[in-house]
């Protein structure tokens, strides 16, 4: 039985997390696709000069110089995140500044607040009010794989 004078135990306080985190991707929700885990790069103060490519899906917060390759997963590119990539990938998702070319077998979207600075070429895009634009945008629905990878 409970009494006043028993001393419940408080959780430890949780610390800061660090900068790169794993994260379950929010496109996991894809019809046909399993639950995969990505990377996160969570810091405005972390640089990446060079080449990043990879087989998961990936979420950037910080500043990236090179190009970006997927292999046909989702990019999304956080409000922090400043990016000067030629990206190309299954899917992009803009809250934060890419400038370059964006190639992508699926869709781009360029969220309020976003902005893309360059050519896309895509299957599908949507740029909601708020965002930024500039450049041409050639869309084509039959775009297969290869082109994105």
């Amino acid at each position: 039985m409970w009494s006043k004078q028993q001393v419940v135990a408080e959780p430890p306080a949780v610390s800061p997390s660090p900068t790169v985190v794993p994260f379950s991707s929010p496109s996991s929700s894809r019809v046909g696709s399993s639950p995969s885990v990505a990377l996160l790069v969570s810091a405005p103060a972390i640089q990446i000069k060079g080449q990043v490519t990879g087989n998961e899906d990936l979420q950037i917060d910080g500043i990236v110089n090179g190009p970006i390759s997927l292999k046909g997963h989702e990019l999304t590119v956080g409000s922090d995140a400043q990016l000067t990539s030629e990206i190309h990938a299954g899917d992009v998702v803009a809250y934060g500044k890419v400038v370059g070319d964006v190639h992508a077998r699926g869709r781009v979207d360029i969220r309020r607040d976003g902005s893309i600075t360059g050519n896309i070429s895509c299957a599908r895009i949507s740029i909601e009010d708020g965002a930024h634009f500039k450049g041409r945008i050639e869309i084509d629905p039959t775009k297969t794989q290869s082109a994105a990878d």
